[in-house]
């Protein structure tokens, strides 16, 4: 398997979009389905170049993604078929080597990805009981150990 990384463009959002939707179905099981559409409809109308965003491509083909804003991870998605084959950590690593990363929230609900961000150098510093839209997801807040 060969995998570039690339910067984002808008001709990648339908990929990219189908690659969140996809992961969400298979990791966040916690959402309601209303919740989940509503995210989705966000996100459709959302400009990813308001965050530096960079694809993970096989074969010209995305599957996997990361969204960065000053020194934070806002996002990371890949699909399924891709997880646990060590992209997700060659995401971070990129975005290690190119940005100062320092945080990222992770819905508390998703354990394997707190784990995966633990594994990452991240730990927990705070929880807010509701996400950011004010749902009843709690976020556990992390930031990178030093």
């Amino acid at each position: 398997m060969s995998f570039n990384i690339v910067q984002y463009k808008d001709s990648h959002k339908t990929e990219i979009l189908s690659v969140w939707e996809k992961s969400v179905k298979a990791t966040h099981h916690f959402l309601l389905e209303s919740d989940f559409e509503e995210y989705k409809k966000i996100l459709q109308n959302f400009d990813f170049k308001d965050l530096d965003v960079f694809c993970l491509e096989e074969n010209e083909k995305i599957v996997g993604f990361i969204g960065i804003h000053s020194e934070k991870i806002e996002m990371l998605f890949l699909n399924p078929d891709y997880i646990g084959k060590g992209l997700g950590k060659q995401l971070i690593d990129f975005a290690f080597s190119n940005f100062d990363i320092n945080y990222v929230d992770v819905n508390e609900q998703n354990p394997k990805a707190t784990e995966f961000y633990e594994k990452m150098g991240f730990e927990t510093f705070d929880r807010i009981e509701k996400d950011d839209m004010g749902k009843p997801y709690p976020i556990l807040k992390m930031k990178l150990k030093k």
